[in-house]
């Protein structure tokens, strides 16, 4: 099985925090999906016949898109590959987008899965950040989108400025009132080259407080749980049977093509990624040119990868794989490298599965990077 993701680099205004690549003009539209399908039909054979079961679309924003436009991307992955029956197909929305008529649109289409961009329902956070919607937005959509699909995530981000920790109760159990069955969930992240960066270093916006976000993090932990969400990777809580298909995919090291500029791919043995540039895209593609970089991955990197996306699920990293598949030498490394952190409560060992702790759950980014080989 594989997944499909699909890049759409645009979006109405920039979010002061965002590092990925979208254009805010909307010129090079048409062009775009042209050069989206044109990529997907000169990529065709990459997948090898592999059943695509997720087709997601991310971004950017993807929901500036028509429904029409969506539905000829989706035409095209159906006319290039092999399809699940009943493949997850998630688009990417900003509340602002989700007009009563775009969602009931999108019900009709093939998509079946919404995940939404709230980020917080205080107009205050909203404006720091520089969101497109307001928190009325936020709200009317999620009435609206709640009566036609049954399967919708939304996004929050804690450890904002001045946002409280009563605050932040309210925000969660905002999104739980209206019955969402997966929430995703991130502290904000000051990332370099950002106007979040640049507007911190002026004094304008104050810096974001790493104890704060901490205690926002279990704050949001123990609300979930309550609500019997499951925890089952670092930022993502899912009711039963909703749990992303897509990101569980990822997370469990099945392959999967990135389509369009940025789009990062992966086979299991090979990362690649197209050039973060839209004109160099486009023209590329008209040439019939895949504007691509590729790397190798030593046994070294594939080990590494699997100790940070491993550490981040409930799934865990489990002694025997690495035994089997990488050797002596890592199951040892692994072993001695792990003491320290099992020493401090930071992770445990259940039945040959190497797991992050309560208390480790916020520090597991920092202690797998710890645990990685060098070459």
């Amino acid at each position: 099985m594989s997944g499909i993701y699909i890049h759409i680099p645009f979006c109405k205004q920039a979010c002061f925090y965002c590092d990925f690549h979208f254009s805010t003009s909307l010129k090079k539209k048409e062009e775009m999906i042209f050069a989206l399908i044109k990529e997907m039909e000169l990529r065709k054979d990459e997948l090898q016949n592999t059943i695509v079961e997720t087709i997601y679309f991310g971004g950017g924003t993807p929901s500036v898109l028509s429904t029409e436009e969506i539905n000829t991307l989706i035409e095209a992955v159906y006319t290039n590959f092999k399809v699940a029956s009943n493949p997850e197909i998630t688009l990417e929305a900003n509340p602002d987008d989700l007009s009563k008529e775009k969602i009931i649109g999108l019900s009709k289409s093939p998509i079946n899965r919404l995940s939404i961009g709230i980020q917080s329902f205080f107009e205050k956070d909203l404006k720091l950040m520089n969101r497109a919607h307001n928190a009325n937005e936020a709200k009317k959509c999620l009435e609206i989108a709640t009566q036609y699909f049954t399967n919708i995530s939304l996004d929050l981000i804690y450890g904002i400025p001045d946002s409280t920790n009563k605050e932040w109760r309210t925000n969660i159990q905002t999104a739980l009132d209206f019955g969402i069955p997966h929430i995703s969930s991130y502290a904000l992240t000051v990332e370099p080259k950002t106007a979040l960066e640049s507007l911190i270093a002026k004094g304008k916006i104050k810096n974001v407080d790493e104890e704060k976000a901490q205690e926002q993090f279990y704050i949001l932990l123990e609300e979930l749980e309550k609500a019997n969400f499951v925890h089952y990777e670092l930022s993502n809580f899912g009711k039963k049977d909703f749990f992303s298909k897509n990101n569980s995919s990822y997370w469990l090291g099945k392959p999967y093509l990135g389509i369009g500029p940025s789009a990062h791919s992966f086979n299991g043995k090979q990362r690649s990624w197209n050039v973060r540039n839209n004109t160099l895209y486009i023209k590329s593609i008209k040439g019939e040119k895949l504007p691509i970089e590729r790397e190798i991955l030593s046994k070294t990197d594939v080990y590494n990868e699997y100790i940070m996306t491993g550490l981040r699920t409930i799934w865990g990293v489990s002694f025997i794989r690495i035994q089997t598949e990488f050797g002596e030498k890592y199951i040892n490394y692994l072993k001695k490298e792990t003491k320290k952190y099992i020493e401090q409560e930071l992770l445990y060992i259940e039945n040959d599965i190497l797991k992050a702790t309560l208390k480790g759950k916020f520090l597991v980014d920092g202690i797998a990077s710890d645990l990685f080989m060098l070459e």
